[in-house]
């Protein structure tokens, strides 16, 4: 009686759909000739505009946990955005992505981060 001796390879692990996305924070910060309230043009109005559409948009569809900035002035101030994607590529594609980063109104540093603790509306 001949054996017939089959090796199968493992299939590599499939990305799950429902893997957890990871957590991923930016910095933001202006670039310095918009310390002045004066100094916004038009056009940079109309680019944060973008910004903040973009970040309405990216809540809605739960990318985005929060945004917001402080309320300090001039080189003080600064804005965060905290978000999920799946890895630190698409994390830093859709920091680029930002109307004001884009744009140049605002530079931008990523960093990896996890939500420890969080306040949740009743």
């Amino acid at each position: 009686m001949a054996g017939v001796l089959v090796l199968v390879e493992p299939l590599p692990a499939q990305e799950s759909q429902s893997e957890k996305p990871k957590q991923f924070i930016y910095v933001l910060h202006l670039v310095p000739r918009l310390y002045a309230a004066a100094s916004w043009t038009d056009e940079d109005r109309k680019v944060l505009q973008r910004h903040f559409v973009r970040f309405q948009e990216a809540i809605k569809a739960g990318k985005l946990i929060l945004a917001g900035r402080t309320s300090e002035s001039g080189d003080k101030t600064f804005g965060i955005a905290i978000f999920e994607a799946k890895d630190e590529a698409a994390a830093r594609k859709f920091m680029e992505e930002d109307p004001a980063v884009a744009g140049g109104l605002m530079t931008a540093e990523l960093h990896p981060f996890t939500v420890a603790l969080e306040h949740k509306n009743p």
